[in-house]
Order: C-alpha cells, then sequence, then structure tokens
C-alpha cells in the first residue's frame, strides 16, 4: 500500500520571488508526524537542497551520541535554525498501525485550537464556578453574626523611647519604642504604675494601643484612684508601652517574628530599667522594682509574644501574664515560609514541652499565664479556629474565650474591631487592673489568682467547674424576721415575684435549702430582671442564711449589716446571712422588645448552685446553709419579677442521642413541658464540627397569665470557651468552633463533647415548648471558606501536575507536545474520575485507621515526640495535617470536592492566560512587523524571534544572577524575574509559531509554544508561594532595612528554574525521552499531585521545592543531548564569540 499526501500537506516556500512549488519526496512516518512542510532549493549547481527545517528526530532522547554530534546538535538546536537530512521511505514501504495512528493524531492537533474546551471540561468548570459561587455567597450571606461595637473614646500622646538607641538593640534603626499618655489623664514622665507592652499584628500600628490604654488610664483615676482600700492592695495604674514595628508583614515571613521578639526582649529590659529610679522619689518608695511586664497582642503580635520565651536574651520571669486578641496560637495563617512553620513548631514544641513536666521546678511557664480571646465568625482575615490554646496550655494556666462569651459584650468583632470596641475594651481593662499587685515583683497577683480573676471577667461562669465565692466568705447580714411561716416557702415549692414592693415595705421569703443528696442532683436556680446589689441600692438582695443561736461572747456586733424585718413583734427569728453578690452572672435582657443580645438594656441577674456547694464550707452542721432569704427591698410597688427554684438535675437536663445520620435527615427535637424548670440544659454530643450549621427553632404558646421574659438561649462549647446569647427566641442561626481542619488535638480533651444549649424560660407560662435545630445546608457551605482558604494554593497545582503528565506522555509516545487545554480535556476524561475516587478513599482510610489507633497516622513531616515526657509522649499532634485535616470520615466528599475546584480555577486561570498571552503577542506583533516586500523565508531566517546570544555571555548573565540572589535579592525575587521571561518566551514562541505554521496548528513551533506555555502555567502557580516574602523583603528596602535574608539565599533553591528559564530562551526544544527514563518524568509529576493533596496545605513552601526539583530534571533532560565536553568548554571560554557564531552558521 503506497503513502499518499494530501494537498494541504505539501507546500513550498518560495525564494526570492520564485513563485514555483515542487512536489516534495514522500518521507518517513517520523517526518510526516512533524514536519508540515517540506522545503526545497536550488544550490548553484542546480542540485535541490532543502532549506532549513526540524529534523524528525529532533527532540528524541540519545544518550550514546559522541561528543561531536552532541556539539553539532548544539549549534543547530534552536527552532529557526534547526536542519538535518532525513533518509526517505521508499513509497512501496506499508506505514504500520503506530505511524498510520501517528498521522491521524497529527492531522487532529493541526485542526484543534488553542481555545477550544471539551464539553466534560466545560461541565467541570461550570459545576466548579457554582460550588465556589455558593460557598461565597454563603459565607456573605447567611449565619452572619450581627455587629455591634461602639467606638472607643481616647486622647494620645506618645512619647518616644529616644534613649533605647544602638547601645541596647541593634534593630533601633529600624523599630522604635513609645510610652502612651492619655492626655489630661496620665503623668507625662516617668512611669510609675504596672508596665504593659502592646504588640501589634502583621502589619499593624502601634498607635492600635490607644484604645485599651485610654479606657484604662480613665477607669483608674475616675474608679479605682478614689477607693483607698485597692490602692492599699496593690492595685496601681497602667503604663502601656507601644512598638513601632514600621509595619512589618510577620504572618508570612518567620525571620521577622524572630527579629521582633530579639527587640522586644530588649526592650523589656529597657523598660524595667525605667522603673529602678521613678518610684524612689516618690510615696512608693518602699515598693519593689518590677521584675515581669504583662503583653498585650494583637494577631501575630501574640505570637511574637509567646516566641519571645524561647528567645536567647529572654530574661527568666520577666513575662508572667499574657493576653492576646485573635492571635492564631494552633497554627501559622499561611504556610508559604519554611521559617513561619519551624518558628511555629519550635514555639509550640517549648510550651508543649513545658506544661508536660511532672514537677513545677522543671517547667519555665509554671507562673506564666496566657488568655487567648477570640473574635468569632466575623473576623475574615484569621480562622478563630486557629486561637484556641487547648493543645499548647492546660486549662490551670490559660483558656481560650471568645467575645461573644464574655458578660457585657455578648457579641462577635471582627480582627481590627477587637482592639477598639468599646465594650471589650472596657472589660479587658478591668481585668488586666484587677489582677495588679505592685507589692510583689511580678507586679501580678499570683498565677491562682490571676486564673480566678480572669475567668470572672472574661468567662459566662456558667462554665462547668467555675469556682463560687460563696464558700469563702463570712456572714456579714443578721437578718430578722418575724416569727411566721406566711413567707417561707414549702420544700420543693418554686417563689414567683411578679411584682415587687406589693407589701409596700421590705419583706423576706424563704426558702428552706433540701438535704445534700446525690452529688449533682439538686441545683438553685435564681433569675430576675433586678441588679442584685448588697445595701439599699438594688430592690432585691439574695442571701444564704443559717439560723444564729448566740452564744456567750456573740452579738449582733459581729456583722457589718442588721437587717431587722421583725416589725418589732415579740417573736422573731434571726439568722446569720452571707450575700452572694460576687456569684451573680448577667444575662443578656429577653423581653418582648429585644433584638440583640448586646443591646443597651439592663441585663439579667442569674444565680446558679449546687447543692453540694451550699453545703461544703464549714465542717460544722450549725453552720450550714438553712434557708435561702429572697429580700424584697421596695417600699412601693413596681415593676420587677424573681424566679427561684431548687430542681432536680434530671429534670433540667436532656441528652440527645440522635446519630450524624438523623441529625441530617430530620434534626433534633425536644419538648420542654408546661411545668418545666426555669433552665433546661439540651446537649447533643452529634454536633462539634465548626463546619456544620443549623437553624434553631422555639415555639411557644401564649401565656394565659402574662409572660414574664422571653426565651433566652444559649448555644455553648466546653472546650473552647464560646458562648452565643440569642434574646426572644424564635428562631436564631447556630454556628461554632468546634472541631476544626489542621488543628492539633488539646492537652487535656474535655469529657463533655458536643453542642450544648442552655434555654431560659418563663416556667409560669403553662405552655409546653417545642425546640428543633435542623441542619442549615446552604448555610454550612460558607463555613468551607475560612477554613479551606488554602487549599487553593494546592489543589490547583495538583491539577496542573496531572495535565502537564498527560502532555508529556503524548510527546514522548507520539512526538506531539500537544496545548495544555488538550492535556486538560485528556485528563478531565481520562484521569480525574480516578483521581476523585482516590482521594475519597484515602480519606476513609486515614479517618478510620485513626480511629483504631491511639496515637493516629504519624506524619512523616512531623518532629519526633521523644522530648516530649509524660502525656504528650505518646500524643500526635500534627496527625491533622494531611489531606482535609479531618479525622472524620463523614467529610470524605470534601477531597474530591477541593480536587474538582481545583480543576476548574485551573481551567479559568489557563484561559486568563491565553488571553494575556495572545494580547501581548499581538501587541508585540505591531512592533516587530518587517516589510512586505521581504519574502517570508527571509523574514523567518533575519528575524528568529530566540536569543542568539552565544554561551559565554548567557553563562555570565546567569553567574551574576546567581551571584545576587547568594548576596542581595533573595530567590523569590529572582523567580519572580523568572515568571517574566518565561511570560515573554511564551510571548516570542506563539508569534514565531503563528508565523511559520502556514495556517495549521501543529509542528515543531506549536510544540515548543505549548511546551513553554505549560513551563510557564506550573511557574505562575508557585508564584503566590513565592511573592509573601518578596513583599517582606520590598517592605525593608522601604523602611531602609538593609539586612538581608539568611533563609532566602540558598541557590539550589533557584539555579534549576534559572537555567530552565534561560535554555527556553534560546528556543530549545525539549528532548523526546523513549527509554524507561521517561518513566522518571512521570514520577516526579504524580509525586507532586500527591504531595499537592496531603500536604500541599499544611507545608505549602515545600511546592516550590518539588517543582525545583521537577524543574532540575528537565533541564537535565535538555542537556542530555548536548553533554558538555573539553572541546566544547575550550569553544565557550577561549574562542571568540564572533568566531563561534560563524562556525555555527556554517
Amino acid at each position: 500500500m503506497r503513502s499518499r499526501r494530501s494537498s494541504r500537506d505539501s507546500s513550498t516556500a518560495p525564494e526570492d520571488g520564485d513563485d514555483s512549488e515542487q512536489q516534495p519526496p514522500v518521507g518517513s512516518a517520523d517526518e510526516c508526524r512533524f514536519a508540515t512542510a517540506q522545503q526545497f532549493r536550488k544550490t548553484t549547481d542546480g542540485s535541490p537542497k532543502k532549506s532549513p527545517s526540524i529534523s524528525p528526530d529532533h527532540g528524541v532522547w540519545n544518550p550514546s551520541a559522541t561528543g561531536e554530534d552532541s556539539a553539532a546538535s548544539r549549534s543547530s538546536n534552536t527552532l529557526a535554525t534547526a536542519t538535518a537530512t532525513t533518509p526517505t521511505r521508499s513509497p512501496e514501504s506499508p506505514l504500520s498501525k503506530e505511524q498510520m495512528e501517528d498521522m491521524r493524531n497529527g492531522r487532529r492537533a493541526r485542526m484543534r485550537s488553542n481555545w477550544a474546551c471539551s464539553i466534560r471540561t466545560l461541565a467541570v468548570t461550570l459545576i466548579s464556578a457554582f460550588v465556589l459561587y455558593s460557598i461565597v455567597q454563603s459565607y456573605r450571606e447567611r449565619q452572619c453574626d450581627a455587629k455591634g461595637c461602639r467606638m472607643s473614646h481616647m486622647s494620645p500622646v506618645y512619647l518616644k523611647a529616644k534613649d533605647f538607641d544602638t547601645e541596647h538593640t541593634r534593630f533601633a534603626s529600624k523599630y522604635n519604642l513609645y510610652l502612651y499618655r492619655e492626655h489630661g489623664v496620665d503623668e507625662d514622665y516617668p512611669p510609675k504604675g504596672v508596665p504593659v507592652l502592646f504588640i501589634p499584628g502583621n502589619a499593624g500600628s502601634y498607635r492600635q494601643v490607644r484604645p485599651i490604654a485610654a479606657e484604662a488610664a480613665r477607669h483608674f483615676k475616675n474608679v479605682i484612684s478614689k477607693d483607698p482600700a485597692l490602692a492599699k492592695s496593690g492595685t496601681r495604674n497602667l503604663d502601656f508601652f507601644t512598638v513601632d514595628f514600621n509595619e512589618d508583614i510577620t504572618a508570612f515571613h518567620g525571620q521577622t517574628v524572630l527579629d521582633q521578639a530579639e527587640y522586644l526582649n530588649e526592650a523589656v529590659a529597657y523598660i524595667l530599667s525605667l522603673y529602678h529610679d521613678s518610684r524612689k522619689s516618690t510615696m512608693d518608695s518602699e515598693l519593689p522594682d518590677p521584675s515581669s511586664v504583662i503583653i498585650f497582642g494583637h494577631s501575630m503580635g501574640g505570637i511574637v509574644a509567646r516566641t519571645m520565651l524561647i528567645m536567647p536574651n529572654y530574661r527568666m520571669k520577666s513575662i508572667n501574664t499574657i493576653i492576646t486578641m485573635s492571635a492564631p496560637h494552633a497554627r501559622a495563617p499561611v504556610s508559604f515560609d519554611r521559617q513561619i512553620v519551624k518558628t511555629y513548631d519550635d514555639i509550640n514544641d517549648f510550651w508543649r514541652r513545658s506544661f508536660s513536666e511532672k514537677w513545677a521546678n522543671n517547667n519555665p511557664l509554671w507562673h506564666t499565664t496566657l488568655v487567648s480571646i477570640a473574635g468569632g465568625g466575623l473576623d475574615n482575615v484569621v480562622p478563630s479556629d486557629y486561637a484556641s490554646i487547648s493543645s499548647l496550655v492546660p486549662d490551670t494556666h490559660g483558656f481560650t474565650v471568645y467575645t461573644s462569651s464574655i458578660p457585657d459584650v455578648w457579641l462577635g468583632v471582627d480582627h481590627l474591631a477587637i482592639l477598639w470596641c468599646d465594650q471589650l475594651m472596657k472589660v479587658v481593662a478591668r481585668a488586666m487592673l484587677d489582677i495588679v499587685d505592685v507589692r510583689r515583683a511580678e507586679q501580678t497577683k499570683p498565677r491562682a489568682e490571676r486564673m480566678r480573676l480572669l475567668k470572672k471577667w472574661l468567662l459566662t461562669s456558667l462554665e462547668e467547674g467555675t469556682e463560687k465565692s460563696l464558700p469563702r466568705t463570712v456572714p456579714t447580714t443578721l437578718l430578722t424576721l418575724e416569727d411566721n411561716s406566711q413567707n417561707i416557702t414549702s420544700l420543693g415549692q418554686r417563689l414567683v415575684l411578679r411584682n415587687l414592693g406589693e407589701a409596700q415595705k421590705p419583706r423576706a421569703y424563704l426558702m428552706p435549702v433540701p438535704p445534700v443528696g446525690e452529688p449533682g442532683s439538686i441545683k438553685f436556680n435564681l433569675m430576675t430582671d433586678q441588679a442584685l446589689e448588697t445595701g439599699r441600692n438594688g430592690k432585691v438582695e439574695v442571701l444564704f442564711c443559717s439560723v444564729w443561736p448566740p452564744k456567750s461572747g456573740q452579738g449582733a456586733a459581729l456583722f457589718s449589716m442588721n437587717m431587722d424585718l421583725s416589725g418589732d413583734t415579740p417573736g422573731s427569728t434571726r439568722l446569720a446571712c452571707r450575700g452572694a453578690t460576687s456569684d451573680v452572672i448577667r444575662l443578656p435582657a429577653s423581653t418582648k422588645d429585644s433584638r440583640y443580645s448586646f443591646d443597651d438594656r439592663t441585663p439579667f441577674s442569674y444565680l446558679e448552685y449546687r447543692l453540694e456547694e451550699l453545703a461544703e464550707f464549714s465542717e460544722k452542721e450549725v453552720d450550714k446553709f438553712e434557708f435561702v432569704a429572697v429580700v424584697d427591698k421596695a417600699d412601693r410597688k413596681s415593676n420587677g419579677w424573681v424566679i427561684a427554684e431548687f430542681v432536680s438535675t434530671k429534670d433540667s437536663h436532656i441528652q440527645s442521642n440522635v446519630s450524624l445520620r438523623g441529625l441530617l435527615t430530620d434534626g433534633v427535637h425536644a419538648s420542654l413541658p408546661a411545668d418545666r424548670p426555669l433552665v433546661t440544659d439540651i446537649n447533643i454530643p452529634v454536633i462539634h464540627s465548626s463546619l456544620f450549621a443549623y437553624k434553631l427553632t422555639a415555639k411557644l404558646q401564649v401565656c394565659s397569665d402574662g409572660q414574664l421574659f422571653k426565651p433566652l438561649v444559649r448555644q455553648y462549647l466546653a472546650d473552647p470557651h464560646e458562648s452565643k446569647f440569642f434574646v426572644n427566641v424564635d428562631t436564631a442561626d447556630i454556628n461554632l468552633h468546634g472541631t476544626a481542619p489542621y488543628l492539633p488535638p488539646a492537652l487535656r480533651p474535655n469529657h463533655r463533647r458536643g453542642l450544648s444549649l442552655q434555654i431560659w424560660s418563663d416556667p409560669t407560662c403553662s405552655s409546653p415548648i417545642e425546640v428543633s435545630l435542623q441542619m442549615d445546608f446552604l448555610g454550612s457551605l460558607g463555613r468551607l471558606y475560612m477554613r479551606y482558604r488554602t487549599v487553593f494554593a494546592a489543589f490547583p497545582l495538583l491539577a496542573v501536575s496531572l495535565v502537564f503528565r498527560k502532555q508529556f506522555q503524548e510527546y514522548d509516545n507520539i512526538g506531539r507536545f500537544i496545548s495544555f487545554g488538550e492535556g486538560m480535556d485528556l485528563f478531565v476524561s481520562q484521569s480525574l474520575p480516578y483521581v476523585l475516587v482516590s482521594l475519597s478513599m484515602m480519606v476513609v482510610s486515614l479517618s478510620f485507621a485513626k480511629a483504631e489507633s491511639n496515637h493516629g497516622i504519624p506524619s512523616p513531616l512531623e518532629k519526633r515526640a521523644e522530648s516530649y515526657p509524660s502525656t504528650t509522649a505518646s500524643m500526635q499532634f500534627a496527625k491533622n495535617d494531611m489531606l482535609i485535616g479531618l479525622q472524620d470520615p463523614f467529610f470524605w466528599f470534601l477531597a474530591p470536592l477541593f480536587a474538582l475546584v481545583g480543576v476548574g480555577v485551573t481551567v479559568v486561570v489557563n484561559y486568563m492566560c491565553l488571553i494575556i498571552v495572545h494580547a501581548a503577542t499581538a501587541v508585540y506583533s505591531v512592533f516587530d512587523r518587517r516589510p512586505r516586500w521581504e519574502s517570508h523565508e527571509r523574514r523567518r531566517l533575519a528575524n528568529g524571534p530566540f536569543s542568539a546570544s552565544s554561551p559565554r555571555r548567557r553563562i555570565i548573565v546567569t553567574s551574576f544572577l546567581l551571584l545576587f540572589v547568594a548576596t542581595i535579592f533573595p530567590y523569590q525575587f529572582a523567580y519572580m524575574v523568572a515568571c517574566i521571561v518565561q511570560l515573554f518566551t511564551c510571548i516570542r514562541a506563539l508569534k514565531y509559531a503563528k508565523e511559520n505554521s502556514y495556517g495549521e496548528r501543529s509542528g515543531p513551533a506549536w510544540d515548543f509554544y505549548h511546551y513553554s506555555y505549560s513551563i510557564f502555567v506550573v511557574m505562575l502557580w508557585i508564584l503566590p508561594i513565592n511573592l509573601p516574602v518578596l513583599v517582606v523583603w520590598h517592605h525593608n528596602l522601604a523602611v531602609h532595612w538593609l539586612t538581608p535574608f539568611s533563609s532566602h539565599h540558598n541557590l539550589l533553591s533557584i539555579m534549576p528554574f534559572i537555567l530552565l528559564v534561560e535554555t527556553l530562551t534560546t528556543g530549545n526544544m525539549i528532548p523526546r525521552v523513549t527509554t524507561k527514563v521517561k518513566y522518571v518524568t512521570n514520577f516526579l509529576l504524580l509525586g507532586l499531585a500527591a504531595y499537592c493533596a496531603l500536604y500541599g496545605v499544611t507545608y505549602a513552601y515545600r511546592l516550590h521545592h518539588l517543582v525545583n526539583i521537577f524543574a532540575a530534571w528537565l533541564v537535565a533532560i535538555h542537556f542530555s543531548k548536548s553533554r558538555p565536553t573539553v572541546a566544547v568548554l575550550k569553544e565557550i571560554f577561549f574562542v571568540d564569540s564572533e568566531e563561534s557564531e560563524k562556525k555555527r552558521h556554517q
């Protein structure tokens, strides 16, 4: 059978105006595959001679080539000047099936456009776009917390510490230290209070200290300074020092974190030195000199604060209290920098190891307390899940609390508002002033007392295990009552006061305390809309009393208050009582007009005691509480109500055993009966994931006797301390920060698991309440936004690497390098289903493997834990680093979903790059246009699009670039330059392919364009990993800080990219690999894709190095065609460049 060519496949290029055409001889199958036209020219003797064309076996891996052959190929390896002679095939020789298939593939390639897209690829892209749109729209419109922060007021004055210069620190030219003074409130200088150091966060300003410093100064002047008792107890004002870091970017750069920590330790030493003499000339000269400061850090400033304790220049015990606001303690916000990941590992390992010591003397952090305050769902900068410190610090030394839990705040705040929210600043300032004790060198109260006070101010006091003050108090009130039983309720009867002052005089109602039975079986609950205050201020007072029999030597003089309500009747009862004011829990007011928990209304007062807490304060039977006295002190009838009761814990607690499947299909339903207690607690253990959102509905019938208050709901988690209050509940959005992706396990897991709903409802309303909790599927989509934003740095690269693999497979098999779009179509149709199934199976298998093992699947990238003593030795803190970062097999669908979205994003970015390249090519063609009268062949030969510089010149340029990387520029800068150069290479390659393809869409020129374009796409997806460090470097140059980064001048991290890009600028097409060595390329790309899926989120910085290794392999393939020999090296370094050019064109 004879091989016939169509007229479409045979065309000639005229020379010097010669329009004659000649029929070329039929070539081999390889020639049919690669050559689009056979061009002939006549020599002077009339013999035909081929014009420059691409060798049929151009790009074939040939390791046995000699040095002379390599030199010859090196001198003719550009697309514009490649020449070769191909033996012709006899017309009678038949074509094999493989050759015929190659010919068909070549013809199909010539018909395919770079803009073409298969139906499957289009469908995947549309599905990805729909999923992304749904996630973003859900995040913006559904399950959104209300905003209600009020702006703080301040009058700032900043005093620069000019003496803190280069004699104290090497960073004096870059950073500055200031002392904040509130104008008209603080004394200017010298500082005489308690030192507090404010650390701004990523790109933060030292001026952000204004709200907290102003609030602390005003509260001290207006309240504390007027109470001599507080001054006598060691309370003083706070001196806020703040640091100007010139808005350093710390979230992306670990070395900057270390530099700031070093500077701050030196600043602490300087601050403490200011107090050695300032107090000697004042009335506080007898007080000890301060030996520690309080740290107040925002965002990454909290991480810098913890880093200070591991630095070599840290002074022991110079920091004992750290309060952080929206600080990502658990893990780095992004993992694009190796140093930031290592710094996090070092800090967290130190803290975990310290708190795992058996003896306090071996724990350098024994006297340190750490409080992490998180903003919640409104924080769209750092996921509030990362603020958890449960994996670092036990609850004896610190805790995590959300602003929605803090009394009198009760709202979520965003990342910046957490520093100026007036409601929050008031509470935090009072808490900081409350822990101060200048009588001690540490300037704060002992650790246990600090923790008790911080929990009192920042937690709801409804948490399990909250320490009550009542058992530690002594009787202060002698209550005298008339001897009748009308004001004593029967045992177990509920006390309800619908109005106050009905008796037109003060009146006490007694509730007998039931006998102590099984621990935790009975609770006392009291709720009122009045403030519970002692003395004559409030309308209601609650006292816990026991009968006071006068003994010898005892009398009424023992009590600070004598409350006689007997009316001078002859028979009276005396009770020794203790006030419960210190244990009052404030709750948001829930009335028919309430809308938000943070409304400006007088809060409800609530008391809650377990029965054993009312009997444990004394071993003497006569001192145990016998009555609870509710004293109505109103002398006229007024609005106000009180509800008090002793209730069985079983009646007030509902445990839901619904399964996850039942939760998804039917939800949770509970019915609160008409004779329900004041408060009901519903625990749902299956609800613990932060990726789900729910809708709560509470249906209440109309009350016949009038409703005292509307239902009040508190959703809460035991760890971290997150509570949200919903007033006037009809429906409510329920979302939480529980089990979150990529977070390490807690040091000491809490035994109470899952979401709990605490519902206060009017028990006098003889109507049941139907409570239902349904899954909000659309609202749950938005929960993925903050938790999985960084997957878009990894999963698209997974798709790109597998598409690149398809391109190399086609090139090595049939000799045609297909376009990126065609490779995407092949990947979607052939490989994507297998990828999705593999990811799903991997998630499920890892989840079950971790569930069966107590230690989980150890991460190969995790530090070994042999150095951990006791508890943490058996814990794998990096077991959630892989894949989707969760151990729950229910979320198996997330990995394939993210892969699908990654494919869609890759397709969209590919078309955006095509638009840029084609538009730039059009512009470049306009400015590089040759005269029309020139022949096509002459224009092509006279104006080759690729570099014709000598090897010597290229080596010199590359060497200088590497020298600059090693000394001045970070390798990220060189990488960005390489990306730009590669973009221009793609533009020149596309221009050349269009001008020399004769209307076809195949051939060597198009192969090279597709190859260079795919390299550019791969490099483009690595660019975001390198940009943050580049931004930090540029910022340092802007502030005139020229000290180079020691961790970003590794030549091996950029040399393969530079060599590959430089090689492509000469127009060199990568050789085909026809031996088994081609499986190395396949293995490297599969390994890159696997790493993107497994660790691309948690260790994203390694993606650069993996692609760098792949680039080195491509460089090796390029150089395998022209291995350097002694003769070649002599030619490069000793032969003049002009002579070399002449030899190259001979």
